[in-house]
C-alpha cells in the first residue's frame, strides 16, 4: 500500500507539471508575462558543477526554460532579474520547523494566555522568516493553535499570504503523560488544553491519526519516545507501545500519509523503524544496529542538531528559560547530537535537512548546515540534504529541490560559493517561491 501511494503521488506530481508547463506558453492565444533571471553562476542540483552565465526563465510560477548566456530583453512582457553576481540555487527545504512557536522566557505563559488568532499570527510572521532565511518549504511538524496552522498553508498556497510552501502535521500523536502531552499545569488546566491525538493502546492510536487526517494533516508526527522540552521528568526513552506505534504507521499509510518519529532513545528510534515510519527526528542515541535499521528500511534521519545545540547553550544560561525537568534533560542529549549525526553520516543514513526551528530562532535555520559540515559533511552534501534528499524525503521530487524545465520556480541567490563556504548560506540575498519574488 505505501509504494502504491507514493507511486502515484509522483505520477500526479509529473502530469501537473507537464500540463502547467504547456498552460504556461499561452493563455488564450495570448503570451504569459515572463521572468528573465541572470545567474552569474546556476547550482541547479547540488552536486553538480556551477554553471556560469544562465537565464532561467520563469512563467506562470515554473521554469519554462534554462538558457546559456543572458538572453536580451526583447519584449515588453518580460522581467529582468540581475543576479550576475550571485551564485543562483533550488529553494531550500527544512523538514522540521514550529511555525506558531518559538522558545523564550514566556513559553509556559503563553501556553495558556494566547487565543488561536494570536498563534495563527505568529505563525504568519515566523513563516516569512523561514522564507526570507530561503526556505521555499518547510514541514510544521506540531502547531500551537489548534487548526490554524492549516489555515495559513492553505492561504499561502493560494496565494494570499507571501510564505514558504507548508506541509502540515497539526497535533502530534502522542501518549497520556509523555511528550506531546500537557505537563506542569493544574489538573483541570491540563485537562482543557489536552490534545485530541493524545492516544492510549492501538485501537485509540488509530482514531487519533484518523482524526488527524481528518482535520488537515499533510504527514503524521508521532512522539515515540520521551523529549528535552515537555516539562516532565519522565526522560528520553521509548513511550509510545511497538503496537501502537505499528497501528499509527499502518493507518497513516493506508490513508495516503508519510509517517515521521520523534525519537531519542535506540530504542524508539528501532521500534518506529520496525513499524514502518518513514523517518525519524532527532535519532539522539543511534548506534550501529540502528544504522543498520535505518538502511535496511530505507528510512530518513531529519538531524535536527541545531535543537540540541540550542537547548544546551539554553541549559546552561544562568536566566534559562528551562524548568529544572527541561534543563536536566537538556544537557544530557543536546551535547550527543553532533556525534551522532557524524555517526549516521559515515553509516550511511540517508539525512534529510531539519532543524526543530522554533526551538531555536526562525530565520537561523541555516546554521544547521554548518553544524552538518562540522559533522563530517562536505558542503555539497550539506546542500544535498536541503534540496534533493529533502524533496524525496517528502515525496517532492517531481516538482521542487532542483532548478529544472518543468518544476516551481523556488529559487534563491547568495553572494560567493557555498560549496567551500558554507556559512554563505546564512545570508541569503534573494528569494523567489512559486515564481513570486519575495526577497530581493
Amino acid at each position: 500500500m505505501k509504494s502504491v501511494f507514493l507511486k502515484f503521488g509522483v505520477t500526479l506530481a509529473v502530469s501537473l507539471g507537464i500540463a502547467a508547463t504547456a498552460f504556461a506558453q499561452t493563455q488564450n492565444g495570448a503570451p504569459i508575462p515572463a521572468t528573465y533571471i541572470y545567474a552569474g553562476n546556476l547550482i541547479a542540483k547540488a552536486g553538480s558543477p556551477p554553471m556560469p552565465r544562465k537565464t532561467i526563465v520563469v512563467q506562470n510560477g515554473l521554469i519554462t526554460e534554462i538558457k546559456d548566456g543572458f538572453v536580451p530583453n526583447t519584449a515588453s512582457n518580460v522581467t529582468i532579474i540581475d543576479l550576475r553576481d550571485k551564485t543562483v540555487m533550488p529553494g531550500m527545504i527544512d523538514s522540521h520547523v514550529h511555525l506558531s512557536h518559538e522558545r523564550g522566557a514566556n513559553s509556559r505563559l503563553y501556553t495558556v494566555t494566547k487565543e488561536e488568532s494570536d498563534w495563527a499570527f505568529d505563525a504568519m510572521v515566523n513563516a516569512r522568516k523561514n522564507l526570507d532565511a530561503g526556505f521555499t518549504t518547510v514541514v510544521d511538524l506540531g502547531a500551537e493553535g489548534g487548526h490554524a496552522i492549516f489555515a495559513l498553508r492553505d492561504n499561502i498556497a493560494a496565494g494570499r499570504i507571501i510564505g514558504p510552501r507548508i506541509i502540515a502535521a497539526g497535533d502530534s500523536i502522542s501518549a497520556s503523560g509523555g511528550h506531546g502531552d500537557i505537563h506542569g499545569y493544574r489538573d483541570d488546566v491540563m485537562h482543557t488544553l489536552a490534545s485530541p491525538a493524545i492516544c492510549n493502546g492501538a485501537d485509540d492510536c488509530r482514531r487519533a491519526t484518523r482524526q488527524q487526517i481528518r482535520a488537515g494533516a499533510d504527514i503524521i508526527k508521532v512522539t515515540a519516545t520521551g523529549g528535552v522540552l515537555s516539562n516532565t521528568a519522565a526522560g528520553l526513552g521509548q513511550q509510545l507501545f511497538d503496537d501502537e506505534l505499528k497501528a499509527i504507521a499502518d493507518t497513516a499509510h493506508s490513508m495516503g500519509r508519510r509517517v515521521t518519529a520523534h525519537a531519542h532513545s535506540k530504542e524508539g528510534v528501532e521500534a518506529a523503524l520496525r513499524a514502518g515510519f518513514d523517518s525519524v527526528e532527532h535519532g539522539t542515541y543511534l548506534d550501529a544496529a540502528s544504522i543498520r535499521l535505518f538502511r535496511e528500511r530505507g528510512a530518513y534521519l531529519v538531524p535536527t542538531v541545531l535543537a540540541g545545540v540550542t537547548v544546551y547553550e539554553m541549559a546552561r544560561n544562568a536566566n534559562s528559560p528551562l524548568t529544572p525537568p527541561q534543563r536536566d534533560k537538556a544537557l544530557i542529549a543536546g551535547p550527543l547530537m553532533l556525534d551522532m549525526l557524524e555517526r549516521a553520516h559515515a553509516g550511511g543514513v540517508k539525512v534529510a535537512f531539519g532543524t526543530d526551528t522554533g526551538v531555536s530562532l526562525h530565520g537561523e535555520n541555516a546554521r544547521e548546515l554548518e553544524l552538518m559540515v562540522q559533522a563530517g559533511f562536505t558542503p555539497t552534501e550539506a546542500l544535498h540534504a536541503a534540496t534533493i534528499d529533502a524533496a524525496e524525503h517528502l515525496g517532492l521530487s517531481a516538482q521542487i529541490g532542483t532548478i529544472e524545465v518543468g518544476k516551481v520556480a523556488d529559487i534563491i541567490a547568495v553572494e560567493g560559493d557555498p560549496t567551500s563556504d558554507i556559512s554563505m548560506m546564512r545570508h541569503v540575498k534573494f528569494v523567489m517561491a512559486r515564481g513570486v519574488v519575495a526577497r530581493r
